[in-house]
């Protein structure tokens, strides 16, 4: 963001309490922490649950901020810490709201594209596979970690220099209308749905309604040049695409799947529509690594410049489990569409790294390996997760520690039963069950045959930890996944520090 004051007060309709020294200067980065303030910085005071932003106006000014948006009386103290630092202080009707006006504002200024990715399960994967497939080829800004909400989206506009050539911006959401509020100042130019789910059907209460919550992307998507990318694989594909109206607004379909669905319907009567990236002959390795065949067809026609219209690469992933396959296929799509080269593409996703918490391998002083997947949870994620635990190469014993799924409401005693049913058929050789629904999940793993011996229920985190430290022994491998509220990266800490 390069925005002087002036425009900050005028987007945001505000007014200044203290005038700056320097009505020109540039404010160049936002931050809501004051602990983050760096010189020239516009820092937002933020009221909330447990601290108030206004608090640290003042450590704010000290630190360097040249501007502060504010939305209650400021002190006669403060007043003259700005007035003494040339800062100004602006006072606007909500400070949450000013920086969805700020980014509405610089989003007028980018002039590059501006790619949405949302989806039930592997957003956050996605989009990191995106950003560092785009990154060979373009300069590149993306979501940090999953700062996918109300704050996050519009800091991720707001951190884009305006010639950054693309903007990866990731999408959250736990209810309708969300998406599409997003979307009115994102203005996505391309949008990536990952897959549908059942995160959040507690609120949205079917999957058809979380699929019709994920369909405001791509409503979205600008009329005429707008780049809708879905992955076939998913049961929802058509009715998104159906309900978009893609066809009639001429905006280019393209699809992406990490199964054999794709191969199968190429090799129908009916093959896919349009541009497409599939991957066959998948293959784990002993590290849960997926090898594959990607083909592409339809991003360019041969003889004439760009990608021939059919090719196909040997892939290797850095991430892990067969699941990532689909994200990677979702990558190479954006990327081919870019103009890039499946070559470079392939390349860029053999060196892609898995962000801390998901997926995450660690190696424990005590000879045996923690997989720390314990950043968020629902049915789907954890059964991809299981299946990518149980395809590790592993000398000892496998023990999972598994904690509730939050967010599926009514849904959430089958939700769990089922990862039990699924978990029942898997070569685990201790499960670690940690709270009320997943003793749900274990009493569905006996039932379904899984010894009783092997089954550990559990209330708190500290008794989990407990009860690994008293199995585990080198060799074996541990891992942990629970939705992000059951703390169970305390787990994770009490065993690799």
């Amino acid at each position: 963001m390069r925005l002087n004051v002036k425009q900050i007060a005028a987007c945001t309709g505000g007014s200044f309490v203290v005038d700056p020294a320097d009505a020109s200067a540039l404010i160049t980065g936002l931050t809501w922490d004051s602990r983050t303030v760096c010189k020239g910085d516009v820092y937002v005071a933020l009221p909330g649950e447990r601290v108030d932003g206004h608090e640290f106006i003042a450590p704010a000014l000290s630190a360097g901020a040249s501007a502060v948006l504010t939305m209650q009386v400021i002190d006669a103290e403060v007043t003259r810490a700005a007035q003494e630092a040339g800062a100004a202080i602006i006072e606007v009707p909500d400070t949450a709201h000013a920086i969805t006006d700020l980014a509405r504002e610089w989003r007028r200024h980018l002039k590059g594209r501006v790619i949405g990715v949302t989806g039930s399960v592997g957003k956050t994967t996605t989009k990191n596979l995106i950003r560092d497939v785009l990154s060979r080829a373009f300069t590149t800004t993306a979501t940090a970690g999953n700062q996918n909400n109300e704050l996050g989206v519009p800091k991720t506009i707001l951190s884009a220099e305006a010639d950054t050539q693309m903007v990866v911006v990731e999408m959250g959401m736990c209810d309708r209308g969300e998406i599409a509020e997003l979307c009115s100042f994102v203005r996505p130019d391309w949008g990536v749905i990952t897959t549908v789910g059942e995160s959040h059907i507690e609120i949205l209460g079917s999957r058809e309604n979380i699929a019709r919550a994920k369909t405001e992307l791509f409503e979205a998507l600008p009329e005429g040049c707008g780049r809708a990318f879905m992955n076939a694989a998913c049961d929802f594909a058509d009715f998104i695409v159906e309900e978009s109206h893609l066809e009639s607004r001429r905006v280019l379909h393209v699809s992406f799947d990490g199964s054999k669905l794709a191969r199968d319907r190429r090799n129908a009567a009916s093959p896919l529509d349009g541009p497409a990236v599939w991957a066959e002959d998948v293959v784990l390795d002993e590290m849960g690594r997926a090898h594959f065949r990607m083909h592409a067809s339809g991003f360019g026609v041969p003889g004439v410049h760009g990608a021939p219209a059919d090719e196909s690469v040997a892939c290797v992933l850095n991430v892990r489990g067969a699941h990532n396959v689909s994200n990677a296929c979702a990558a190479a799509a954006v990327g081919l569409a870019a103009g890039m080269s499946l070559a470079d593409i392939a390349d860029a996703l053999s060196q892609a790294r898995p962000e801390a918490g998901r997926q995450e391998l660690i190696a424990a002083p005590g000879g045996f390996t923690v997989i720390n997947d314990a950043y968020n949870a629902s049915p789907d994620s954890m059964q991809a997760s299981l299946s990518m635990f149980c395809s590790l190469s592993v000398s000892g014993h496998r023990i999972a520690v598994l904690g509730n799924m939050g967010e599926l409401g009514q849904f959430a005693r089958d939700g769990h039963e089922r990862v039990g049913r699924f978990v029942a058929e898997l070569p685990v050789d201790r499960m670690i069950c940690v709270g009320e629904l997943a003793s749900v999940l274990a009493d569905a793993a006996e039932t379904a045959g899984m010894d009783a011996r092997c089954i550990c229920r559990v209330r708190t985190v500290d008794e989990a930890l407990a009860e690994v430290r008293a199995y585990v022994r080198p060799g074996d491998a541990v891992l942990v996944k629970a939705s992000h509220f059951m703390e169970l990266t305390r787990v994770v800490k009490g065993l690799v520090d």
